[in-house]
């Protein structure tokens, strides 16, 4: 995902459940970006269900995925949050929480099973929550005089780039996304511009 124009997370939150032996799992999906968003949903759950046996987890952070998180919340050792953590890298999401709820049903499943359910679970609640693309962008200022505002504009249909909005000052300041791998390339087009009419600035942002 580092060197791509685009990263998948969840389209839509979700929630599926299963059952073994048992023991009832239930499973959650949610779009996040940022830890204090994960805290949010893992304080939400907990008072949804005080009484489950464990909430474990693990989320997926950042468009290369820079930030990861297992927690198997009284499991046996990479049991529970390291099986829905590779439900999460084997979907190639980010910017997501996946949290199994379990309610123990009396008989011992061993870590062969737990990692099994646990990761089933994952799977399935990640399934129903969809994947959609995001696009990884940089953002520049354009400053130009009005009379070559609609220059810049055409440059950007051109880049396929994305006007964020502009502001009318003594000059024009366009605020552009694009696509980062095009970011150079972006730059050095409106460096010409400046050339050929001595009027367009760039600051990249």
């Amino acid at each position: 995902m580092l060197f791509s124009d685009s990263y998948w997370m969840p389209e839509k939150a979700a929630e599926t459940s299963l059952r073994e032996r048992g023991s009832r799992f239930l499973a959650y999906s949610f779009p996040v970006n940022s830890e204090a968003a994960v805290k949010v949903e893992l304080e939400k759950l907990r008072k949804l269900y005080p009484d489950a046996t464990h909430h474990c987890y693990a989320y997926i952070l950042g468009a290369g995925g820079e930030a990861q998180r297992a927690n198997d919340d009284g499991e046996p050792s990479n049991s529970a949050g390291r099986p829905i953590l590779r439900a999460i890298m084997s979907a190639g999401l980010t910017n997501v929480l996946v949290v199994v709820v379990r309610y123990f049903g009396g008989t011992l499943l061993g870590i062969p099973g737990l990692i099994q359910s646990y990761g089933e679970a994952a799977r399935l609640v990640l399934q129903i929550s969809g994947k959609v693309e995001m696009p990884i962008e940089e953002r520049f200022f354009v400053e130009t005089e009005f009379q070559h505002e609609q220059e810049i504009h055409r440059l950007v249909a051109k880049m396929s780039a994305r006007i964020l909005g502009s502001d009318y000052q003594e000059k024009v300041i366009i605020h552009v996304a694009i696509k980062k791998s095009l970011a150079l390339a972006w730059e050095k087009a409106v460096e010409e511009h400046y050339l050929l009419t001595g009027s367009s600035d760039i600051e990249h942002i």
